[in-house]
């Protein structure tokens, strides 16, 4: 209901501004006048060919009416980023949690759709780096080869390998403690590196 009525206000005061009385929003959208009237009560949400009607009347484009109805809230997105600790369980809890988050809340909250797609780009990413690093040890394991090169001075290649693993969920929940934070306090999040699988 908040949110049709949020629609209703934002439709009314464009239609103000260009100067339209109902009668004429409504020979202009091509709409019955008692639909105008439930839209600008917020008795009913414009969707589908009504919402492309208001916009191009207005002036606006849909994406714009509907970005109006989304609402503030930054704990919702402080949540968001925080339901991907879920990896410490299982790392690919870190990705399908915070999906069907952003899924269901991706056109109700303010600034959500962008740290979802943020923050999934980034968790994809890091699984498959982990996931890739576990498969090149299995397989050096099994096939009884010792990794030669080392990145940590004074550890041999096998055990800064090994040291790797926790390095990374080291800064995976650095990153989504720091992101969630930032969420909070209504700042952009920074998610990287990350491949932009998600657009």
């Amino acid at each position: 209901m908040m949110k049709n009525i949020e629609l209703a206000k934002k439709i009314k005061e464009l239609r103000t501004k260009k100067g339209f009385s109902q009668d004429e929003l409504s020979i202009a959208t091509q709409l019955n006048l008692r639909t105008i009237q439930r839209i600008e009560s917020g008795e009913t949400e414009p969707r589908g060919d009504t919402l492309k009607r208001l916009a191009a009347a207005l002036q606006v484009t849909p994406d714009e009416l509907i970005d109006w109805t989304e609402e503030e809230d930054t704990t919702v997105l402080m949540f968001l980023n925080i339901s991907a600790l879920s990896f410490i369980v299982f790392p690919l809890l870190g990705v399908i949690i915070p999906f069907v988050l952003w899924v269901s809340k991706k056109d109700k909250i303010k600034k959500l759709n962008v740290t979802g797609k943020k923050l999934l780009n980034f968790q994809i990413t890091w699984c498959i780096i982990f996931f890739t690093m576990n498969v090149l040890y299995f397989m050096a394991f099994m096939f009884k080869k010792k990794i030669s090169s080392s990145f940590i001075p004074g550890l041999g290649g096998t055990e800064s390998f090994i040291l790797l693993i926790p390095i990374l969920y080291g800064l995976n929940i650095i990153i989504i403690v720091f992101n969630a934070i930032r969420s909070y306090k209504n700042k952009t999040v920074i998610y990287q590196p990350a491949i932009p699988f998600l657009r």
